[in-house]
C-alpha cells in the first residue's frame, strides 16, 4: 500500500483544480466552442501532463536539477507563448467583427505541457517529494502517474463545462466579448505569478 496516498490526493486537487493555464484555456475554448469540439485541448493536456510526469520520473528531474538554467528557459518560453495565446484570445475577429477562432488542438496543448512552468514546476515537486526512487520507485511511479492522470482528467473536463455552462449565460456580444477578454487578462495574471 502506498502510504502517502491521502497526501498525493490532496496535493493533485489543490495543483490540478486551481486556476493555471491550462485550466483558463479549457474554460476558455468550452465557452467558446462547446465540449466537443474542447475535446482534443483537453486531451492533450491530459496526456501531455502525463508524459512530462512520465519524463520526470524516468530521469528528466535530474537533470532540471542539475541545469537549474533550463527551469528559467522554460519559464520564459512558456510565458512568451502564454502571452501569444492572450492576445489570440483577445483580439482574433473574423470578418463580421465577431470574437472567431479554431479551438487549440491537441499537438499544441501536448507539447506545451513541456514548456507549461507551473505543469513543469508542479511535477518536479510531485516525483522529488512522493517517488522513493532508492526502494520503490516502480510502485511509487506508477501510484503517482495514475492519480495525477486522473487529476487531469477531471480538472481540464471541469474548467471546460465551466466555461461551457457559462456560455448560458451569455446573452449579448458585449458579454462574450468580455468573457474573452478576462480569460486573456487571466493568462497574463498566470504570466506575471510565474515571476513573483
Amino acid at each position: 500500500m502506498y502510504p502517502q496516498l491521502l497526501t498525493l490526493i490532496l496535493f493533485g486537487i489543490a495543483t490540478a483544480f486551481t486556476p493555471g493555464p491550462n485550466n483558463i484555456m479549457a474554460s476558455h475554448s468550452g465557452f467558446n466552442f462547446g465540449f466537443r469540439k474542447t475535446a482534443p485541448l483537453m486531451l492533450g493536456v491530459i496526456f501531455g501532463w502525463t508524459s512530462l510526469l512520465i519524463s520526470m520520473e524516468a530521469g528528466l528531474i535530474f537533470i532540471f536539477l542539475k541545469f537549474e538554467i533550463l527551469q528559467s528557459i522554460i519559464k520564459i518560453l512558456g510565458s512568451f507563448f502564454l502571452v501569444y495565446l492572450a492576445y489570440k484570445i483577445a483580439f482574433s475577429k473574423n470578418s463580421d467583427g465577431g470574437v472567431i477562432k479554431q479551438p487549440i488542438g491537441f499537438f499544441e496543448t501536448f507539447f506545451f505541457q513541456f514548456i507549461n512552468p507551473k505543469g513543469v514546476v508542479v511535477a518536479m515537486i510531485t516525483v522529488s517529494t512522493f517517488v522513493d526512487a532508492q526502494s520503490n520507485y516502480l510502485r511509487d511511479s506508477i501510484v503517482v502517474t495514475t492519480v495525477y492522470f486522473f487529476m487531469a482528467m477531471g480538472s481540464i473536463t471541469t474548467w471546460c463545462l465551466i466555461g461551457k455552462y457559462l456560455r448560458k449565460f451569455a446573452t449579448s456580444e458585449k458579454f462574450i466579448r468580455n468573457f474573452n477578454y478576462t480569460m486573456s487578462f487571466l493568462l497574463i495574471v498566470c504570466v506575471i505569478l510565474f515571476y513573483v
